[in-house]
């Protein structure tokens, strides 16, 4: 993939969509209602032409389907984040939580099961590029050797910058404004996410992933600790020797001992 480029200049306050899918229903249908509201859209069927359209005019978020022919979305996913930053919103079959999972670890920042609403999914888009624009006014945190400023979309450990995506540099800025206070997953989802409902699995992932990068044993972490019964607790004075915070699987609720709780 060719280094992304300065994009033309576009409408004020609009902003540009890549959709990427192979089924060109699916594709027309999402790209002319995020036209209608007001987004520059690019279209691509498959990884290898989204990867050029990216880097002729790199996206301000990307809607990837999932199953792809050849390269897959989670390969398309990679490739970009390796270039650049951008928000992706995965599109997933139902009923393929393995595969809504995997999305999310590779960094998907959201994603939208089919059959799904069009308005929806516009209605997403419209959350996840308000959410990734730089919060004029707003204080520096730090706590534990973390910055992160959310004026300038940059959070860094001990002086080095972390690659975080949206929803995880999210994550942190919530668990850096309110330390010491326990959060259930239902609580993340509605202050970070901005959802009422949705898989809580999304929550746990996205915890994972964000041990993985600020924790120095992820496996044992101190920060960011499971509060069993509750949910997540930051502690960033914690001088204590980690018990057993083994993240439970993602569709466990810290705590519980059965499935699905």
């Amino acid at each position: 993939m060719q280094q992304p480029h300065e994009s033309p200049p576009l409408p004020p306050g609009s902003a540009r969509v890549l959709v990427v899918d192979d089924d060109p229903t699916v594709s027309e249908v999402v790209a002319g209602y995020l036209d209608r509201a007001g987004y520059v859209v690019d279209r691509a069927d498959d990884g290898p032409t989204a990867l050029t359209r990216a880097a002729a005019h790199w996206p301000d978020l990307v809607v990837l389907d999932l199953m792809l022919p050849g390269m897959d979305g989670l390969e398309v996913c990679r490739r970009m984040r390796g270039h650049g930053p951008v928000p992706v919103i995965m599109l997933t079959a139902r009923g393929d939580e393995d595969d809504r999972i995997l999305g999310l670890e590779v960094g998907a920042d959201d994603y939208v099961t089919k059959p799904f609403s069009p308005r929806e999914l516009v209605l997403r888009v419209e959350s996840v590029l308000r959410r990734s624009r730089p919060a004029t006014g707003a204080r520096v945190l730090g706590a534990a050797g973390l910055t992160l400023d959310p004026g300038a979309r940059r959070a860094t450990k001990d002086g080095i910058e972390l690659a975080l995506t949206l929803r995880e540099f999210d994550l942190l800025a919530f668990f850096l404004r309110h330390p010491g206070r326990a959060f259930g997953r239902e609580d993340l989802m509605h202050e970070v996410w901005g959802w009422e409902f949705g898989d809580l699995s999304t929550v746990t992932v996205h915890v994972r992933r964000l041990r993985g990068k600020v924790e120095d044993d992820p496996a044992r972490p101190q920060l960011i600790r499971t509060v069993w019964g509750v949910g997540y607790r930051f502690e960033p004075g914690s001088d204590r020797e980690p018990g057993p915070d083994r993240e439970p699987g993602p569709d466990r609720e810290p705590g519980s001992d059965r499935e699905g709780e």
